[in-house]
């Protein structure tokens, strides 16, 4: 059995404001900070010591790895950054309000944009706020275009190749893997590991600060689809409010 951690880093300061960040790099709330070793207090009474941690190149992620495994008392062999396991970009969504984006082009859109497999936002416009190429955090980033909108089937695009390149042989050799990493890269990894449909994904969230554990087969084969979560109820709930983010503020004033 291969054991595989993934957690989504903890409230970040757009995450409190209920605003789009994607690729934008900013740091942790204290509430966040509090969610990050709450994660590592789980992993070391589960038991878990990750022998192997993957974060994204985003702020939010490292720091949430740095605190929940210190919080574990477990420092890892290994700690890996890479750009593939980056947030989604949501192009000129990005620095944007939930609330408002709901209300200028209705909920239909609005669900797809968040939600669905296929649909991209508008791209970011050049120069603006999601625009990559001066961005201190990319100067590791490929040669190649930046992306400047994605759909989450670009984020499967250019995240499974570090999946078999780099995660899954640390799954193989035996590793106990962490990945800290983002709502949407996780949720096209969970899609990878449990073969969800289309339909399936529209309803995937993942709250931010709750260890999901998978057991793996030999073939990295989930033995549970859809894994577990270490605090469940915690999670179920965390869950739910993040399928309703944007909706909680309608009707208020800034």
């Amino acid at each position: 059995m291969r054991t595989l951690i993934l957690l989504r880093h903890g409230e970040s300061a757009w995450n409190s404001k209920n605003l789009f960040t994607g690729w934008i790099d900013v740091d942790l709330t204290s509430r966040g900070e509090d969610q990050a070793r709450d994660s590592g207090q789980l992993l070391r009474a589960a038991g878990l010591l990750p022998q192997s941690v993957h974060t994204s190149a985003l702020t939010r992620a490292v720091r949430t790895a740095a605190l929940a495994l210190a919080a574990a008392g477990h420092p890892p062999a290994t700690i890996a950054r890479h750009w593939r396991l980056n947030e989604r970009h949501y192009g000129a969504l990005q620095g944007r309000e939930k609330s408002e984006i709901l209300r200028e082009f209705g909920e239909e859109r609005f669900r797809l944009w968040r939600r669905s497999y296929d649909e991209a936002p508008p791209p970011a416009p050049a120069g603006g706020t999601g625009d990559m190429a001066h961005d201190a955090h990319g100067a590791d980033l490929p040669r190649e275009p930046l992306p400047r909108t994605e759909s989450l089937a670009d984020v499967t695009a250019r995240l499974l190749p570090y999946w078999h390149e780099a995660v899954a042989p640390d799954l193989r050799a035996g590793r106990t893997v962490l990945v800290v990493a983002h709502s949407n890269s996780l949720r096209a990894l969970v899609a990878h590991l449990d073969r969800l449909g289309r339909e399936e994904l529209l309803d995937l969230n993942i709250p931010t600060g709750m260890p999901l554990r998978y057991d793996l087969d030999e073939d990295l084969v989930p033995l549970l689809r859809g894994g577990r979560y270490l605090d469940p109820h915690a999670a179920a709930e965390a869950a739910a409010e993040v399928a309703e983010q944007g909706r909680s503020r309608l009707g208020t004033t800034r």
